[in-house]
Parts: structure tokens; C-alpha cells; sequence
């Protein structure tokens, strides 16, 4: 049946004259390894909604078909149409009982999705065919059932097909029914068959379109039928603002149609956005002719106009910055089952941290998504399920698939039409560009001039002149900065720019976020774009037999997999080919808990920011488009280099949306050292962003403390290499030149041109040792692939026994981009705890460092990040000391000071038993030591796995580099 917008959700009992029956729940159940294998006498047992490759069920034909993660290639080599012939086949039954009281009445079957085909049988009768793995297939089963009376429903799930190769997404493949199963019915002669909220605009005005159908196999056409409509809080919308025309009806009569539209202009409208998600409920009911209710609609509208000026995507006449993420449905337990209450936290979430747009990749969400971004406030981009990857370029043009192309979109824009959330049609995903596409924009201009379509596939060759037929935006993928910044001051660009993906956040990543905000907006023409992606897709993996763990599993709310589990990516369930880690490419970790990057994503979002003036002021901005401060508290908190800290509660200032205000800074400073204000501001209870200024900057330097403690007749231990010796170390302070690579370092090449040049772990050779008074300098070369690193250690001892080491080292011209330039060592005692003065508390680096500064406490053990893939972890930059103890405060601990803010991180991990693990679980933690770096430079994170590498100003240069510490 063609899609539409009437919604037969169940809502109520399953009992005799309800409207829907509910089929949700235990089916009988057979995994074939083909379509064409027999069935076995005996039926296993498995849930509905479910994927197959996710659940534990008597796999009577020991198919044993688990996850498959492949990115770009197929799972096998055959070209388009051609399948494999293993092809694993549920087979769904249920036998039911269809309430008596539906005698006579229109009967539909709503499979809500299935992957990827779905073959309907119904009381021994073939009923239909639908092949869209993210749609609803409804079909309509009147003369198959008999209401009274046992029926079986057959649904057999065939997962690889011809529609396969057009669902080549990034993402887990998997076989079953993902949605809601159920029945309803309708009068038999009269009933809803589409609604459409045709214009519901900035200005009041209201126009509703409905089709109306009626079977009327006796040939008697319906009369004096009508429609009625009540909006809330306006009231009914009588004859003065509704009418309705009837076709005359064709020689079919059993396929009768009436037209009717409902207009109207609502006076005061409360208009909807992002920020203010302002519903209406609209009501639309049709009438017989005896003015009886005969079948009726609900919805929950907004009033907003989406329109594109000029460079400009405006939203009610306000040009808006797209804060995107996409988002792909997804559970780690159950896979592309999603319950509603996690779409729900999904949503809530990403306003959490500064989102106020979804990219729903790539393909229409569970509908109860844009239900809740519809209430919530969040800009959608609903896109089709296309994405010919693989074969992107034959598949564009070829008229097999036209009809394919121009379906999905077709009934994504039907299903999906009245959400006042999506602004804009996506025509689909890296499919490169034909006429298929534009035969699908053809449709989509036609049938929703309000919407402006968008497919990055037509402009990503020409952001200028390319592909003006099927997308209104230039929304490109993975670009760099200096290239959008280019494109919008080349006086060439006519259309808003909108990545549609960027910033990827694949592992510890995210690199220069803040640098792509900073151009986005500084540079008229740029409006944002959606980073890939939300949550990483891994999927939580039982150690004892290496099967999905399922619904049942113990839950996980820090990033960690629970005992006896963990996080499994590409190749972990056996499957080749596959893309292994790439799937792990989200901003929050497979259990929604933030990633470090969130946090960043957080602060750039901020909708208060502050700055310092000239004359001493705290400037205050407003940096929402459409809304003041008043939803929001605020506390003022003022942090000095010593650790101390002072609050104040902040009064914040009425500010229109876009404007700014100086307030006096609400303390009075400490006489020397540095000084930072933060205003923690918080709304509904959480915390909505930390804005952080330099009051003053730091006015002493380390060494001139250092050189006051300094014990003349000191002296520094050294062993038999030249390593100093002392009490809080287990291991001395050596040169590091190499991190643990990252996702990015490998995909990006940087981790095997570090292994090549030898930086992992570089021989020492001491060359000399001198004493100049209570100095001792020890000087020693590092041999590398491109020449030896000089390295130089100047010891000297303080009172107390603290020690000032002042370090430099020399790097050939051949070590052009290092990963770091550091020192490392470990502390002598296991500390829990940590306390320091720099960025914080999450974990930051130099290109992703937008967090305050002040005084942070941590455990050690929650300095680490735990990436799905052990990696470079767990880092502090702008860190002007750390102190280091037990949770005994009683207990010895260290402190250590830094010549300048450097790069710091403390765990529990050395960098190389990080880079020789594929999992947490493989991970064995030092059970009586902390690793220690202190880093004079440290090379930016980039997002270089899939995107533009890091900043050459984070990039780390040959030559000379010095830095200094204490310890004590």
C-alpha cells in the first residue's frame, strides 16, 4: 500500500472491538541458510521486534548468522543485482485471532521495518512484497483473514537482495523485524488514506490536504460525507475555514477518492524552533453524512516557514547554525531495535551538549524519532534509505534501480511530511550523482515545495555550479577549513553551506572543532554542519562464547563494557571481509556516555560565552538565535594557579538573542598569580556549558621559584645510565618521542611513519655526565631512523628533596611531525588520586582543549579514556601542576610544577601496552605504579580516520625544544 501520514500506532487494549491488535512479542520461528531451503518440522521461539544476527534463539539449521561490519565494500564480491546464494531467511509465524466485532470492516497488516525483504503470507495466501529495510510495508489483508477465527501470519525476512546493494550504509548488517508488527482496522467504505499539513507557516497561516478513500465494492458511493478539524487552542475549524470536493467517481467505483482541504489562520502563533518547540494539536475527523464520526486523525504541529535567501538558510527569518550530529538507530544490546525511551535519552542527550540538529544517517529513523524532536526542538535532515557506495557511480544511472530510488524517497517524504522538526529532504548517502536523483528531486520539489532538498553526492565536485536540480545546499563531507572558508569568501558561492558530515569521531579524535566554529562563524555563508556521528556501534560482545550479550545484558553507564563483555567492532564476530574499528566513530560511547570531544562540542555551543574588555568587564553573550537568558542559573566561580576557589551566585543579564551586556567581575582578585573566572551555567537541572576567562595572567616564572629552593650541597643519585635515582620514582625520567597511536594516527599514516623512523621505543646511549656545583648534567642521543635525538638533562636538587629538571632536546630535520616531545616516567607508589591546575576535568589536547581552567580533582583511574580501541588516552593540556596522591590523605604523595601550561596525563598504562591491544579486556593495569607524561609539545589529534589531519600550528616541528619541572 502507499505510504501515508494517518498514524494507526497502537495505543489502546488488544481486547474485542479495539482498532488495532498489538503483535508484538514471541513468534514462532526458523533461520533457513537460503529462501530456497525447506522448513524443519520443528519451530524455535524468538522476539518481535528483533534482529535475528542479535538474539539467542534454537538455531535449528545451525545458520549461526552473527553482526557483519563492512563500511564501503559488500559483504560479497557479486555485482548489482546478483546475491549470494548463502542467504540466511527467517521465517516468522503466529497464529491469531482477529476480533470477531472486525466483521466487514477494512483490515491492514503494519510491519513497521524488516532487513531487507519481507514476504507477506497471511491465512495460506501470498499477500505482498516490500523491500525497504527503514519503511513501514503495509498491506491490505481484508479477504485473507476471518475475523473469528485462527488465522496464520507467515513473515519471511530474506536479508541480502537486490535492495541491498542500495543499503550499503556504514553500519552493522543485520536480518529480522526492527519495528512494531500489528493489525488495524477501518469502515469498510470510508476512511483516512493520507493527511498533509501542506503549509503550517511562520505567519499564522494553516492549510491541511486529505485524501479520503472509500471501497465501495457494491457500487454505492458515499454522499454528503465532510471533514472537521479542531485545533488546540483555537477551536473547531468550522465551514468558514474548511471545505471538501469529491471526485466524481471513475469507472473503478471500488477505488474511490475524495479530496478535501481545511484551512485556516491562526492569530498570535506561537512559532516553532530548535529553541522554541511550540505544538498545536490538530485533529482532523471524517464525517458520514449523518455527521457521525466515522474514522479521525491526531497530530502534533509547528508553525514554522523554512525558506533559503540568498547564502542564507533561514528558519521563521532567523538564519540558524545547523549544530549537527548524525545519527543512526542504533542499540548495543539489540542493534536497530530501538525502544522509544532510548530515542528519547538519544535526543535529550545531544541538546545536553549543544546539538540542536539530526541528520537522521542514512535513512528514515523509527518515526517515533521525529515524534520527540518535534517536542524536544531539534532540527531534522530526514534522509532516504540510499546508499550505493560500492557501486555508487553505475548504480546513479541505472534505470533498474530508478524505481528503487525514486520509492525511498517517495515514502520517506509521505511518512514524514507533517513534522514541523524536518526542514530539510535528504535525497540520500555517497551515491554519487545521476538521474536517478533527479527524477527522485523532481518528485520531492513537486509534491513539498516547503522543504528544500539536499544530497551532498550532486555537489561534492563543484560546490559552485553543481548538481542546482537536487540540492538547495552546498553540503559537502570531511572538508577542511581553509576549503569552506574559500568557497564562501571566492564570491563564487550562491547556496548555504552546511557540511553534512565532519569533525569524525573515531576514537580520540575531534581535533580543531573549535577552529571549525571559529571560521563557521566569522565567515558569512557558512551555517554549520552535523559531525559523524553519535554513538559508536559497538556492540556488546559476551567473552565466555562471543555472541551478542542481548537485551538481558548488565547494563554499562561510563563507556566501559561490563565484567565478562566487551565492546565488539568489525571482525569480532568472525565476518570477512569487514572494516574493523571504523564503526566505533561516535561522539558518545556505545552506552550514551559523553566522550571527551562531547564536552568540547559542549563549550563551542555554549548559548552564553564570555570575554574580557579593555576596561576590566566581564562581557556576557547571548549566543542563541531565537531566545533570551531566562531558562538558565549560573554560579560564579573564580580560580587562582595556588588552588584556591571562590563561588558567588551570577545574576545574568536580559539579553536578546545575538547581543551582549559587561557585568563587573563579581570578586576581587588575589594579589599575584594567575587568575581564571568560570560561569557554570545550568538549566533543568544540568549543566548546560562552562564559559572560562583569563582574568590575569601568570607573573612569576617556575625557575625563579625554583632557584630559591635550590640545596647547594645537594646531590643528585644516578644510576649506571645516567637515569636519576630517586624515592618517588620506579622508573627515571626518559625522553618520549611517540604516543600510542590513535585511530587517526593509523588511518591518517602517521603511526607507521612514527614506527618506521623508530620513535616506539629508540635506543639510549649516555654521552657524558658533568657536575657544575648542585647541578649535574646529563647529556645522551636517541637513535632514530633519521638521525640521533641529543637530549639534555639538567638535575638539580631542592630542599626537600624535590629535584628541578630542565630538559632539552634536539630533533634531526627529518623528524618533522612527532607525536609528542616529552618526558615520561613512573611514580614509585599506586596513587588514586589526582589534583591539578589547567583544563579540565575532561580529558583535553592542544586542538581540542575548549575547557575551563582551574583547579580539578580526579581518580587516576578516571583520567582514562576508554576508547574501544586502547589508544593515546587520557590527557590534560594547559596543566600548570599536578599533585598526586592517595586516597589516604594522610599518605606520601608527589607534586609536580611545569615552566609553561604543558600537555600532562597520568595512568595506569604504558603507551606500548596500549598500541599491542585490540580491547579494553585485553588491558592489564600496572598494579603499583602510575605512568607519567610531561609533555613541551604534544601533536594535535586531527580527524584524520576519516577528514582533514590536524592544524599545522599543532603539528610538532624538528629543532631545539626546552621545557622544565619540579618534583617533589
Amino acid at each position: 500500500m502507499p505510504a501515508h501520514a494517518v498514524s494507526r500506532v497502537p495505543s489502546g487494549g488488544d481486547g474485542p472491538g479495539a482498532a488495532v491488535l498489538r503483535l508484538d512479542g514471541e513468534w514462532r520461528f526458523q533461520l533457513l541458510p537460503s529462501p530456497e531451503a525447506p522448513l524443519a518440522d520443528h519451530w524455535a521461539r524468538t522476539a518481535v521486534p528483533g534482529c535475528w544476527t542479535m538474539q539467542d534463539f534454537e538455531d535449528i539449521h545451525g545458520v549461526n548468522d552473527l553482526p557483519w561490519y563492512t563500511n564501503v565494500q559488500m559483504p560479497w564480491p557479486a555485482p548489482p543485482p546478483h546475491v549470494p546464494s548463502a542467504n540466511p531467511t527467517g521465517v516468522y509465524e503466529r497464529a491469531i485471532t482477529v476480533p470477531a466485532e472486525w466483521a466487514g470492516r477494512r483490515i491492514v497488516l503494519h510491519v513497521g521495518a524488516a532487513e531487507s525483504v519481507l514476504l507477506v503470507r497471511v491465512g495460506g495466501e501470498d499477500v505482498g512484497i516490500g523491500k525497504d529495510s527503514h519503511l513501514a510495508s503495509e498491506f491490505d489483508v481484508t479477504d485473507a483473514v476471518r475475523p473469528g477465527e485462527p488465522t496464520v501470519i507467515r513473515l519471511t525476512v530474506v536479508k541480502w537482495s537486490d535492495a541491498s546493494f542500495v543499503e550499503d550504509q556504514d553500519q552493522w548488517w543485520h536480518g529480522g523485524i526492527t519495528r512494531s508488527v500489528y493489525l488495524y482496522a477501518t469502515d469498510p467504505q470510508l476512511y483516512l488514506e493520507d493527511v498533509h499539513v501542506a503549509e503550517a507557516s511562520a505567519d499564522g497561516s494553516l492549510r491541511v490536504d486529505i485524501r479520503v478513500r472509500a471501497s465501495a465494492d457494491n457500487g454505492v458511493l458515499p454522499e454528503g460525507w465532510h471533514i472537521s478539524g479542531h485545533l488546540d487552542g483555537i477551536g473547531e475549524l468550522g465551514p468558514d475555514t474548511a471545505y471538501a470536493e469529491a471526485n466524481e467517481a471513475d469507472e473503478r467505483v471500488s477505488d474511490w477518492l475524495g479530496l478535501a482541504r481545511i484551512s485556516a489562520r491562526v492569530p498570535y502563533v506561537r512559532t516553532w524552533s530548535a529553541e522554541t518547540p511550540e505544538l498545536y494539536g490538530l485533529t482532523v475527523r471524517l464525517h458520514r453524512a449523518d455527521g457521525a464520526v466515522v474514522d479521525q486523525a491526531a497530530y502534533r504541529i509547528g508553525f514554522r516557514t523554512v525558506e533559503i535567501l540568498g547564502r542564507n538558510l533561514l528558519v521563521n527569518g532567523v538564519r540558524v547554525l545547523i549544530r549537527g550530529v548524525n545519527r543512526h538507530d542504533f542499540d548495543p544490546l539489540t542493534g536497530r531495535v530501538i525502544d522509544p525511551a532510548d530515542m528519547r535519552a538519544d535526543l535529550e542527550t545531544a541538546k545536553r551538549f549543544g546539538f540542536n540538529a539530526i541528520r537522521t544517517s542514512h535513512y528514515p529513523n523509527d518515526p517515533a524519532l521525529l515524534d520527540l524532536a518535534d517536542e524536544l526542538g531539534l532540527y531534522v535532515v530526514d534522509e532516504a534509505d540510499i546508499e550505493t557506495h560500492d557501486h555508487a557511480h553505475e548504480l546513479a544511472d541505472d534505470p533498474r534501480y530508478l524505481a528503487a530510488f525514486v520509492d525511498r524517497v517517495s515514502r520517506m517524504v509521505l511518512r514524514d511530511k507533517n513534522h514541523a522538526s524536518v526542514i530539510m529532504w535528504s535525497l540520500g548517502n555517497e551515491s554519487d550523482y545521476g538521474v536517478n536523483h533527479d527524477a527522485a528531486a523532481g518528485w520531492v520539489r513537486g509534491y513539498d515545495p516547503t522543504r528544500p532538498p539536499h544530497y551532498e553526492g550532486a555537489v561534492k565536485i563543484d560546490w559552485a555550479t553543481a548538481g542546482m536540480a537536487v540540492s538547495d545546499v552546498v553540503c559537502p563531507m570531511y572538508s577542511s577549513i581553509g576549503d569552506i572558508v574559500a568557497h564562501a569568501e571566492s564570491g563564487t558561492q550562491t547556496r548555504p553551506l552546511i557540511m553534512c558530515e565532519y569533525s569524525h569521531a573515531m576514537g580520540n579524535s575531534n581535533g580543531t572543532l573549535a577552529e571549525y566554529w571559529s571560521a563557521i562563524e566569522s565567515t558569512p555563508g557558512l551555517q554549520g554542519g552535523f559531525i559523524w556521528e553519535f554513538r559508536d556501534h559497538g556492540i556488546l560482545q559476551r567473552l565466555a562464547d562471543g555472541r551478542p550479550a542481548g537485551p538481558c545484558a548488565p547494563p554499562s553507564t561510563d563507556g566501559v563494557a561490563p565484567p565478562g563483555h566487551r565492546w565488539a567492532y568489525g571482525g569480532d564476530f568472525g565476518e570477512v571481509p569487514n572494516d574493523g574499528v571504523f564503526c566505533a566513530d561516535g561522539i558518545f560511547f556505545p552506552d550514551r556516555t559523553p566522550k571527551p570531544a562531547a564536552y568540547e562540542h559542549r563549550e563551542i555551543a555554549a548559548p552564553i560565552r564570555l570575554t574580557h574588555t579593555a576596561d576590566g568587564h566581564v562581557r556576557v553573550h547571548n549566543r542563541q538565535d531565537v531566545v533570551g537568558l531566562d531558562r538558565f542559573a549560573a554560579t560564579w566561580i573564580l580560580a587562582a594557579a595556588d588552588g584556591s576557589a571562590r563561588a558567588l551566585p551570577a545574576e545574568l543579564p536580559s539579553l536578546a538573542p545575538g547581543t551582549s551586556a559587561d557585568v563587573a567581575v563579581p570578586f576581587e582578585l588575589p594579589t599575584t598569580g594567575e587568575a581564571w573566572l568560570t560561569l557554570r551555567v545550568t538549566g533543568d537541572g544540568a549543566e548546560i556549558c562552562t564559559p572560562s576567562i583569563r582574568l590575569r595572567t601568570e607573573d612569576r616564572a617556575l625557575l625563579a621559584r625554583a632557584d630559591a629552593q635550590i640545596v647547594d650541597t645537594g646531590v643528585i643519585e644516578l644510576d649506571d645510565a645516567g637515569l636519576l635515582v630517586h624515592p618517588l620514582l620506579a622508573a627515571a625520567p626518559t625522553l618520549s618521542l611517540w604516543r600510542a597511536p590513535t585511530d587517526n594516527d593509523v588511518l591518517g599514516g602517521m603511526a607507521e611513519r612514527w614506527r618506521k623512523w623508530g620513535l616506539e621505543a629508540p635506543a639510549r646511549t649516555l654521552v657524558a655526565i658533568t657536575r657544575e656545583g648542585p647541578r649535574t648534567i646529563v647529556r645522551s642521543e636517541y637513535a632514530t631512523e633519521a638521525g640521533p635525538v641529543a637530549h639534555e638533562q639538567v638535575l638539580t636538587p631542592l630542599h626537600g628533596g624535590g629535584v628541578l629538571i630542565e630538559e632539552t632536546a634536539m630533533l634531526p630535520g627529518r623528524l618533522d611531525d612527532v607525536a609528542r616531545v616529552g618526558s615520561v616516567f613512573e611514580t614509585a607508589a599506586r596513587h588514586t588520586e589526582a589534583a591539578w591546575f589547567g583544563t579540565g576535568p575532561w580529558e583535553t589536547y592542544p586542538d581540542r582543549a575548549m575547557a575551563p581552567v582551574g583547579r580539578h580533582r580526579s581518580t587516576i583511574d578516571a583520567l582514562f579514556t576508554p576508547y574501544l580501541r586502547p589508544q593515546e588516552s587520557g590527557g590534560r593540556n594547559g596543566v600548570r601542576w599536578i599533585a598526586l596522591s592517595e586516597a589516604d590523605d594522610d599518605a606520601p604523595g608527589l607534586t609536580i610544577h611545569l615552566d609553561a601550561p604543558r600537555q600532562v596525563s597520568v595512568t595506569r598504562y604504558r603507551a606500548a601496552d596500549l598500541a599491542r591491544t585490540a580491547h579494553h579486556d585485553e588491558l592489564v593495569p600496572l598494579p603499583d605504579r602510575c605512568v607519567v607524561h610531561l609533555d613541551a609539545a604534544h601533536r594535535g589529534l586531527g580527524t584524520a580516520s576519516c577528514g582533514p589531519d590536524t592544524l599545522p600550528e599543532y603539528r610538532i616541528a624538528p629543532g631545539v625544544h626546552r621545557w622544565s619541572w619540579t618534583i617533589r
